[in-house]
């Protein structure tokens, strides 16, 4: 058995991909997996992940779709999902895995955002120290779970945005995460494309929205 499965969802991530799978070939090469779930890219991403990963699958196009197919094929005992543009730090699964035989059930790492912009440090201090605050993770940290709970709760609901906090939601009805101080690093692209503080305002005003109920397809327009 598999202890750890690594589940990357893409979409158009040519230019990326390469190496993303490859900072996980020290995770391959010590008996995890790495699936990759394509959500439909009409560029290289597949052909250039097939060697570099476990499994290459296809899926409907969503996140969470994708992300659900991965979990279905995967042989671990804990299941990691990755973001394309997100990296582990050193040594992650060793932590990980140390945190799941004390007792965690799920969980998710700190992170830190590259990028050009003084405040990208300043947004990722808000994120982890919120996440660690209200037990609610973001896909951009890493969230791991053990498989069997996953399943348990059927995991991600299939809507386009805010699937990861719909998810730690009833995690947390489980149990506490473990907040993990090693830190992923993942691209501030979105952030400095359309503006640091524009897209911190967007995101807080979209989890408001959520938060009073309103329907992810609805958000998912906004965010668009």
């Amino acid at each position: 058995m598999t202890a750890l499965s690594i589940i990357v969802p893409v979409l158009d991530e040519a230019a990326g991909i390469v190496a993303t799978l490859q900072a996980l070939a020290p995770l391959r090469a010590a008996g995890h997996e790495v699936i990759v779930v394509d959500g439909g890219s009409r560029d290289a991403t597949t052909a250039l992940a097939a060697p570099l990963a476990d499994a290459v699958l296809a899926s409907e196009r969503g996140r969470a779709r994708q992300m659900n197919t991965g979990a279905a094929a995967a042989q671990g005992d804990v299941l990691l999902f990755l973001h394309a543009d997100t990296q582990l730090p050193p040594q992650a699964d060793v932590r990980l895995l140390q945190a799941v035989a004390q007792g965690a059930r799920w969980g998710r790492f700190d992170v830190r955002i590259s990028g050009r912009s003084r405040w990208l440090p300043v947004v990722a201090r808000l994120m982890n120290g919120r996440s660690r605050l209200t037990g609610i993770a973001t896909g951009d940290q890493g969230i791991f779970v053990r498989a069997d709970l996953f399943r348990q709760l059927g995991g991600f609901a299939a809507q386009p945005l805010m699937e990861d906090i719909e998810l730690c939601r009833r995690l947390r009805r489980n149990s506490r995460p473990a907040c993990l101080r090693e830190r992923v690093l993942t691209s501030g692209r979105r952030w400095e494309t359309r503006g640091v503080w524009r897209t911190i305002v967007l995101m807080w005003r979209l989890r408001w929205r959520y938060w009073r109920g309103e329907a992810p397809e609805v958000l998912a327009r906004a965010y668009r």
